[in-house]
């Protein structure tokens, strides 16, 4: 382990960064806040911990000492992890985290769009006393929801919207049939999801094949009544496609947690639209998940700093190269 090794924070969003210092002072780790350029400050730096920044191939080339990039959170397109592997950098996130807080803000969001809510208050505090107002509403058990993509937070789904009497379609290509029929739900294929679903929550990564994965023909294959939820990642839905599709009405709604663009500008047209909610990338959110995701991050960086093998590296090609800077006492798992 280096001398007092230091570990730069390039961003966070939550108030205290108390449990990243305890864990890391148990190393004699330095942390530092990144409050200038990244790039000035990376040459010296033995780990990186990143929530939302960049942590692109060029900032990547120039910690020449960076043994681990730690993700807080579990989606990776904000840090380029083939640049990582190429110059033998262990990559980590946290897989686990905010399941229950993110499939909750998924249904908490289809069931505003689905009971009005937000349409509601906002017509209650503007002083209008009145049922009738907006889309029509339709019972919740014997709809179908689809779900994009089936890890962790889509899986913790399955439960909440059965409970509410929901038909579960799943769309996720590389998951066995076997694995989704085992949790309830009917592996589909997109374009039957599309057609079929009347509430649609996106739990997929944003990489290059899910980019803009719901554009304008998708929306013109889902139900005029069907609603869109996106608790993943903003760029994975076509901004301008879903305005058009909401002023349209080609579908009845929205809830979003995430935008392409956060925040999003002023003049965004999708805020006018009187058929979305969004809430400000929340879902993420609680006491002790943020606990759980601050101390987890920091221990993956703290057990690579002293030679152990974290359980959540995302790119264990590394372990093989031969410029793998973490000195590792077992880089293979022992089978049990």
């Amino acid at each position: 382990m280096p001398n007092n090794p230091k570990i730069l924070i390039t961003d966070y969003a939550w108030p205290s960064i108390e449990p990243e210092r305890q864990v890391l002072a148990r190393i004699g780790a330095e942390l530092i806040v990144a409050e200038t350029e990244l790039l000035a400050l990376l040459p010296t730096i033995d780990g990186i911990l990143t929530c939302w920044k960049p942590v692109r191939e060029n900032l990547i080339a120039a910690a020449k000492k960076c043994q681990i990039i730690a993700r807080y959170g579990i989606g990776l397109d904000n840090i380029d992890v083939t640049a990582a592997t190429q110059h033998g950098i262990v990559v980590t996130n946290v897989p686990d985290y905010c399941v229950d807080e993110v499939s909750d803000q998924g249904m908490a969001l289809l069931l505003a769009c689905a009971r009005k809510i937000p349409r509601y208050d906002a017509a209650v505090k503007n002083g209008t006393w009145e049922q009738n107002i907006g889309p029509q509403m339709y019972r919740l058990r014997g709809k179908t929801l689809g779900i994009v993509g089936f890890g962790r937070i889509a899986k913790a789904v399955v439960p909440k919207a059965k409970a509410f009497g929901l038909q579960v379609n799943v769309y996720s290509p590389r998951t066995p049939q076997e694995t989704i029929l085992k949790h309830g739900a009917k592996k589909v294929a997109f374009p039957q999801l599309l057609a079929t679903a009347d509430f649609i929550t996106i739990h997929a990564p944003l990489t290059k094949e899910t980019q803009h994965m719901f554009g304008t023909p998708e929306f013109r294959a889902m139900k005029p009544t069907a609603f869109l939820i996106n608790t993943a990642r903003g760029g994975i839905v076509n901004t301008q496609a879903l305005t058009a599709a909401l002023i349209n009405r080609e579908i009845a709604g929205a809830g979003l947690d995430v935008l392409e663009t956060e925040p999003p500008q002023p003049n965004e047209q999708l805020l006018t639209c009187d058929n979305v909610t969004i809430t400000p990338h929340t879902a993420f959110i609680s006491e002790e998940a943020l606990l759980d995701l601050e101390v987890t991050a920091a221990s993956c960086v703290a057990q690579v700093l002293t030679g152990q093998r974290p359980e959540s590296i995302v790119n264990p090609e590394v372990l093989e190269r031969p410029n793998l800077r973490a000195k590792l006492r077992c880089v293979r798992k022992t089978e049990p």
